[in-house]
């Protein structure tokens, strides 16, 4: 039995239609199944999975995924577009296949998406605050600069009037 970890699962959700979503095949390798029996159990339980929980790939989704991820997985020679599974879709399999190792598959997945959103809950605070600052600093630059502005207009002694500051080179002779 192959270790799951987190970390490899993560690189196997992929991003299709705004969805989080994960391949038949990436599945049934997890599942230690071939993509046909995984998709032959999922086929004679269609009604557990609407649209919102698994959905076809078309012809564009899969090459464009396939050149995002070449390298990483053998997908040729397939006969029908991938099937994709939500984290709806994934919760689902965990009643449709029922063996000791899918268990164990479907937490390690279920924990993967809970990082992710964690991770994305987090995105979204760091973007707020990142904001906020960024508005109080306008917000103090204006100020500086509006206060340069002012002191410049109140300077009584025009530039070149002014005596200069330094060192002279025949002052001291």
């Amino acid at each position: 039995m192959n270790m799951i970890t987190i970390d490899g699962i993560e690189k196997i959700i992929y991003l299709i239609r705004g969805q989080k979503v994960m391949l038949d095949s990436d599945l049934a390798k997890l599942y230690e199944v071939s993509t046909k029996v995984f998709n032959q159990a999922i086929k004679r339980n269609l009604d557990r999975f609407p649209e919102d929980f698994m959905f076809q790939l078309t012809d564009t989704e899969f090459e464009e995924l396939k050149s995002h991820i070449s390298g990483t997985g053998n997908y040729g020679g397939r006969r029908y577009l991938p099937m994709v599974f939500t984290e709806c879709g994934v919760a689902m399999l965990s009643s449709v296949l029922t063996s000791g190792r899918a268990a164990q598959v479907n937490i390690s997945i279920m924990r993967t998406f809970i990082k992710l959103r964690s991770f994305l809950a987090m995105e979204s605070s760091l973007v707020q605050q990142v904001g906020k600052l960024e508005r109080s600093t306008n917000q103090l630059f204006r100020i500086v600069f509006e206060r340069l502005d002012n002191l410049e207009e109140e300077l009584p002694i025009h530039p070149k009037d002014r005596r200069k500051i330094g060192l002279y080179p025949n002052r001291f002779k």
